[in-house]
């Protein structure tokens, strides 16, 4: 089938979604957003407010939406996903600095590299190549530094590379250690069975990834999940199994590391607040329990929010 729609003008855009129903009650703001953000990229905040056309494939939208509307709930999507990068950057840290510290003292500051170590050697070939071509790439003054000081061994110690390795790089070392014995004591620092640490370092990287490609979060249909963890029994409890491939359960986890490297933090007030400012941004959507308020972690937060 040959593609053989038109470009269309940002003034015929707005006619168009004034023909499918939509409230336009500022045109210069509406070419101003159509401009800078394009109709293309906002078209996935209004299809919530999408209903049945009399007319099989037109798009009709339900009586009273508003473009103000929509860009609400983009406003919203996008202070959630810097709300969930900045969790994920603490975690990410946090989890080189157990993963580098873990293998150097059971291993010495080279030992990561022994093939030996991993479980299959195809992965740790394909990983070893691209760690190398990220370190290679690095200017990174420590990196520089070694590598004009030293000749042997030829590639830096684990603190070292810690410091410059990708998070998804990160996910694929830890899932290939060949003893369950060194993942667990990884896992330890967070209370997690090392099941549930490498599941979850593969999905933070794909929810990374999604955050950092300025994706939609909100509503998504996530296709990497990580596993639902049976313990501890707060994160149990916080948990949704219902929607395991909406954000509700990402987040849930992240409030739950986030206080375990960053105590004190403000995080989970952050988002309930966030919850809070935006109707549009339907919980369920999100994949939110019906009772997601009255859970102890969330109820903890709400009164924090509420005693300012």
């Amino acid at each position: 089938m040959r593609f053989t729609k038109p470009a269309v003008s940002i003034d015929d855009q707005i006619n168009l979604l004034k023909q499918r129903g939509m409230d336009v009650p500022d045109l210069h703001h509406a070419r101003h957003c159509l401009q800078h953000i394009s109709y293309y990229r906002m078209r996935a905040y209004w299809l919530p407010f999408e209903e049945q056309a009399p007319t099989a494939g037109d798009h009709k939208l339900r009586a009273g939406t508003s473009l103000d509307d929509v860009l609400g709930l983009y406003v919203f999507d996008r202070r959630l996903r810097l709300l969930v990068m900045d969790a994920i950057e603490r975690i990410e840290v946090s989890l080189r600095g157990c993963w580098a510290h873990h293998l150097a003292m059971k291993y010495g500051p080279h030992g990561y590299l022994d093939p030996t170590i991993y479980d299959r050697p195809d992965r740790y070939a394909k990983a070893f190549t691209s760690l190398i071509e990220e370190i290679d790439r690095s200017k990174d003054t420590f990196i520089v530094h070694y590598k004009g000081k030293y000749s042997d061994p030829e590639h830096p110690p684990i603190w070292m590379t810690a410091e410059v390795i990708s998070l998804g790089q990160l996910s694929k070392w830890l899932g290939n250690l060949k003893l369950r014995a060194d993942r667990q004591a990884i896992g330890k620092a967070y209370d997690l069975d090392e099941k549930i640490l490498v599941s979850l370092a593969h999905h933070l990287t794909y929810v990374r990834n999604i955050c950092a490609h300025h994706g939609r979060l909100w509503n998504k249909q996530f296709t990497v999940t990580m596993t639902i963890p049976n313990s501890p029994s707060a994160l149990k409890l916080s948990m949704n199994p219902a929607s395991p491939r909406r954000i509700y359960n990402t987040l849930a986890m992240l409030d739950y590391l986030m206080n375990i490297v960053a105590p004190g933090t403000q995080w989970p007030q952050q988002l309930v607040e966030l919850i809070d400012s935006c109707s549009l941004g339907d919980p369920v959507a999100m994949g939110f329990p019906h009772n997601w308020k009255e859970l102890p972690r969330w109820k903890r937060a709400i009164l924090a929010v509420k005693n300012g």
